[in-house]
């Protein structure tokens, strides 16, 4: 079978939608290549048409004479882009991608069906705009905006102390006010997050959420209105701080990243930049908890605050070295199955010598 023939088959199965080359529907868009062998060069898709699809898996099969393969090709999963790629910029969205320029393997993950999945809720956690940041100064050879934290001998220090100060903290009677204060933030606002749940965008269902919990002036208002009254969403902008809720108290500087889980849905959500961690573990008294809110198909939800040293945290954390550029030691994900393991069963144990193997490999990126 060629590769029409199989694309009028497709259609027809999954009652697809022709949009000149793709083919799309309300859970997929897939666009059909020919080849000779499974190493192709092939212009495949304009960058700004893959922009219309990158909000779905976006799939590339590619028809051999033996075998047909499927590479998932959105953006997170592009190095370059190759074609009539001259003008491209931020502000100017031109060229189009070959199947050269289709990852095979992201972070050690086979780019094959059986990833789709993972792959797929990797690629949520990153905007098409930010992605097409990479994608401009990959193919244009730009030396990218930004550089490496380099702490100084105290500063590392500082930075090698922080799983004894989690522990410290983890054990304190601030942990417990910290957590108090979150718990009743999601109480004043549990009706709205609930319906906050189901915005199917994932960055902005957690932004929302976010600011639902943080906020307390115009914008929290102006969005539970808007969430109560399907009304259009208020602008939301993101400072892209290392967390979302800061507290200081008299030992102990806390920075706390909001995560929410919709135990519905899969994802792995994204974590913290690297450099971003480091900096601020370089200040004294500086701890870095992630707050996990947990949402089921009833509405129901379930809270749990936790160090970013805690093993069951810890362990199903990812390093994503990919995305961030060549000045940058990386940002991190977190493993979906992990943080609902963690608000169900939740394990308060940090190990000393994990924890300080785990630190020193992010600063040795």
């Amino acid at each position: 079978m060629n590769k029409d023939q199989l694309g009028l088959e497709v259609q027809s199965e999954f009652n697809l939608v022709k949009d000149r080359s793709v083919f799309a529907g309300e859970n997929f868009a897939i666009r059909f290549c020919r080849s000779k062998s499974k190493s192709f060069s092939n212009t495949v898709l304009a960058l700004s048409k893959l922009q219309k699809y990158d909000r779905k898996p976006f799939i590339v099969c590619l028809v051999t004479p033996d075998t047909n393969y499927l590479l998932l090709a959105n953006s997170t999963y592009l190095k370059k882009i190759s074609h009539s790629s001259q003008e491209l910029r931020v502000d100017n969205i031109k060229g189009s991608f070959n199947g050269s320029d289709i990852m095979r393997e992201f972070e050690g993950v086979q780019n094959e069906p059986s990833n789709f999945e993972y792959l797929f809720t990797t690629h949520e956690n990153f905007t098409f705009q930010e992605n097409l940041q990479r994608l401009v100064t990959a193919t244009n050879n730009i030396h990218p905006h930004g550089h490496k934290f380099v702490p100084n001998i105290e500063q590392l220090r500082c930075i090698r102390e922080s799983v004894d100060r989690a522990i410290q903290f983890m054990n304190s009677n601030e942990y417990h006010i910290l957590n108090e204060d979150l718990s009743t933030r999601v109480n004043k606002v549990s009706n709205e997050i609930a319906i906050a749940a189901f915005i199917n965008n994932v960055n902005l269902r957690g932004r929302i959420i976010e600011y639902l919990i943080t906020e307390e002036g115009n914008l929290q208002a102006a969005l539970i209105d808007a969430l109560h009254d399907k009304k259009p969403l208020p602008p939301i902008f993101t400072s892209d701080e290392l967390g979302d809720y800061t507290r200081l108290f008299e030992h102990y500087l806390t920075e706390t990243d909001i995560k929410t889980k919709v135990l519905f849905l899969s994802s792995n959500p994204k974590g913290y930049n690297i450099d971003k961690l480091l900096k601020f573990l370089s200040q004294e008294n500086s701890v870095y908890l992630i707050y996990i809110i947990a949402i089921d198909a009833q509405k129901s939800i379930s809270t749990q605050l936790c160090s970013m040293y805690n093993d069951q945290l810890r362990n199903n954390t990812r390093i994503i070295r990919h995305w961030a550029g060549r000045n940058s030691r990386g940002v991190t994900q977190y493993d979906g199955v992990a943080l609902e393991r963690i608000v169900t069963h939740f394990n308060n144990t940090i190990s000393i010598p994990g924890s300080n193997e785990y630190i020193e490999t992010l600063i040795s990126l």
